[in-house]
């Protein structure tokens, strides 16, 4: 058994590092007070392929792995998560059209992300069901060859700044069982009916863009829908566990932004005459941290690992997802208290660490729905 990467790996995450070091960190600060989408940094990490790095080659993608995706995310979001969080979601959504799109939905919906030209989203939480995505209540209905769409979506990342999205809607009310009659369908923000409703005022990850989406009588064409008509419940779960492993790879990154932050100043900072990375209580607080991250990293690791060989992960990407996010959270808070009052304020960057580890615990399913799922592998599916 190998715990090694390869060189490969290494070299992805070096560049990555350079990049978050040279764009991101100068900047940083600057988008989250100012809640601000950073277009500017989004152009460089295009030129930089890591737009839609799962995007296959031959749709203008690199290619990468899971694996390779969740080293990115890390880096990034050990740097500052909020502009990570923009560069790695600026193709969420894009995995049901790589799965179960036409050659043409590919086509003209995939290329154009990977190049950095279009920004996608995916809409399916509402404001009365976040974590019970069976319930959403958004309903398309065909009229000759066009589906109408009508609903409200909520806090949708990218939400004013997409291009297009990947839509869940209720297109078989009366179809059989609970997770039946359920469709994706690709909506264009510029048509007619459409409307984005910036969100304001978040704890964290302020430089994302998160919105309400407002469709009314909105028109597509027949052909946006992706896949079979009635399967879109069933294709969104498909990529849950893809999508979990990727958060713990995110609080991994800002679990090691933190506790790298709080290593370096506790050996600069000094107290009774001498540093306070001398004093053993500060010393206890960093054995638990670098700790707790390195368990985080090799559960997130290996459950990004089963994902590229096609296994059944789904109690180990919740497990990933939990605790990953729970230590982000912890080593977040710790890191704070090891820089006392610089680390209440935004001159330290253990401030902005600390409002956006929260985010971890509750998109991509909540901690409660992580330690449901788990329970319920473990006792059998039919529990």
């Amino acid at each position: 058994m190998d715990f090694e990467l390869p060189s490969e790996l290494e070299q992805i995450r070096s560049e990555v590092r350079k990049f978050g070091e040279n764009e991101i960190e100068p900047v940083a600060n600057e988008y989250d007070r100012e809640e601000k989408y950073p277009h500017e940094v989004m152009d460089e990490a295009a030129k930089m392929g890591l737009l839609g790095s799962q995007i296959p080659i031959e749709y203008g993608g690199a290619g990468y792995s899971t694996l390779e995706t969740i080293i990115i995310a890390e880096e990034l979001f050990s740097i500052d998560p909020g502009i990570g969080f923009c560069i790695s979601a600026a193709s969420f959504g894009t995995e049901a059209i790589m799965e179960f799109g036409t050659e043409e939905q590919k086509e003209k919906y995939l290329e154009p992300v990977a190049a950095g030209e279009s920004v996608c989203g995916a809409a399916i939480s509402e404001p009365d069901t976040g974590s019970d995505v069976s319930s959403v209540s958004t309903r398309a209905e065909k009229d000759g060859d066009e589906w109408v769409i009508n609903g409200n979506k909520m806090w949708i990342s990218n939400g004013t700044v997409g291009d297009f999205f990947v839509v869940l809607c209720q297109t078989d009310p009366d179809a059989d069982g609970r997770y039946n009659g359920f469709s994706q369908i690709v909506v264009e923000s510029d048509r007619d009916g459409f409307k984005a409703d910036k969100i304001h005022g978040k704890l964290g990850i302020r430089a994302s863009d998160t919105a309400e989406l407002i469709f009314d009588d909105v028109r597509v064409p027949e052909e946006n829908l992706i896949g079979t008509r009635g399967m879109g419940f069933l294709q969104q779960m498909q990529f849950f566990d893809e999508t979990r492993t990727g958060v713990a790879a995110q609080g991994v990154g800002i679990a090691k932004g933190a506790a790298d932050a709080a290593l370096e100043y506790a050996q600069e900072r000094e107290q009774f005459g001498r540093p306070i990375a001398e004093f053993q209580a500060i010393q206890h607080k960093l054995a638990d941290m670098y700790t707790k991250i390195e368990a985080a990293r090799n559960l997130t690791y290996k459950a990004a690992w089963q994902v590229d060989q096609g296994e059944d992960i789904t109690k180990l990407a919740s497990m990933a997802k939990e605790y990953a996010s729970r230590i982000a959270v912890d080593v977040a808070n710790e890191a704070v208290q090891i820089h006392g009052g610089s680390g209440y304020v935004d001159d330290f960057p253990v401030e902005r660490f600390y409002r956006d580890s929260k985010i971890t615990q509750i998109y991509e399913g909540t901690t409660e729905i992580q330690k449901n799922i788990i329970a319920r592998e473990l006792l059998g599916k039919g529990y």
